[in-house]
């Protein structure tokens, strides 16, 4: 995969299917940088680090995570400069660090719920050596939301209790009408049997209309204009009303 360029200032890796590596992006300021999520493993950092070299980017000053999957959070031990989280998702990566990762102990999770299929599937893939797992906390939480000045351009990073995690960040970038999401409009495949519930669904559909974003970057797809993505999640919430 190569680094796909948005606007000026802002790009992305494109995700990867067979290992579940997820979107990162990259937000280019006249002082500072920052990336979006963490990526899967140091394997996957050291690819989008590679992509930013060649394309002539300093590597992140800061690398906000959108929430504490794996997918998003077991690259974070390797990125460079601070790592910022949710206080919601700095809890879940405490839990998640004393896992342990033997065949055992994840078919138990896998039998209790803490664990689901995919990515059960998906980290054996991306850790023949399970033994590099590395679960870190980040380096700086946020409450709320967050304004971060990168010089010339802003980035507003909020908290939101979306469908697919209680524990879902945003990044919106208002200079340059992109908005960042994570995972957040997905379903819930850990607590609601991979189904949305409506009442986060609805929040997040007001949410969502409020920003005034023209792209909208997921993490395990290409970006979308906000037309798209308003009708197919107004489509999805009529499906379960």
């Amino acid at each position: 995969m190569r680094l796909e360029k948005l606007s000026n200032r802002i790009y992305y890796l494109p995700n990867e299917e067979e290992t579940d590596r997820p979107v990162l992006g990259y937000i280019n300021g006249d002082k500072y940088s920052l990336a979006v999520d963490a990526g899967n493993s140091s394997k996957h950092v050291e690819k989008f680090y590679e992509e930013l070299k060649n394309a002539n980017l300093r590597l992140p000053d800061f690398t906000i995570i959108t929430h504490w999957h794996w997918d998003h959070t077991f690259g974070m031990h390797a990125v460079s400069g601070k790592t910022i989280s949710g206080q919601l998702t700095n809890k879940k990566l405490k839990e998640v660090a004393t896992w342990q990762w033997s065949d055992n102990d994840m078919k138990d999770r896998l039998k209790t719920g803490k664990e689901i299929e995919i990515c059960d599937r998906c980290i054996k893939l991306e850790y023949p050596n399970r033994a590099n797992i590395k679960v870190i906390t980040s380096d700086i939480e946020l409450s709320g939301s967050l304004k971060i000045d990168l010089g010339g351009i802003c980035c507003e990073i909020t908290e939101v209790n979306a469908p697919h995690s209680e524990d879902s960040v945003l990044i919106y970038v208002p200079k340059e009408k992109i908005i960042f999401v994570g995972d957040a409009d997905c379903e819930d495949y850990y607590n609601n049997e991979g189904k949305y519930d409506k009442y986060k669904l609805e929040k997040y559909l007001e949410l969502i209309r409020e920003f005034d974003f023209n792209t909208y970057v997921l993490g395990h797809d290409k970006p979308e204009i906000k037309e798209e993505v308003l009708n197919y999640l107004d489509s999805e919430l009529k499906k379960i009303k």
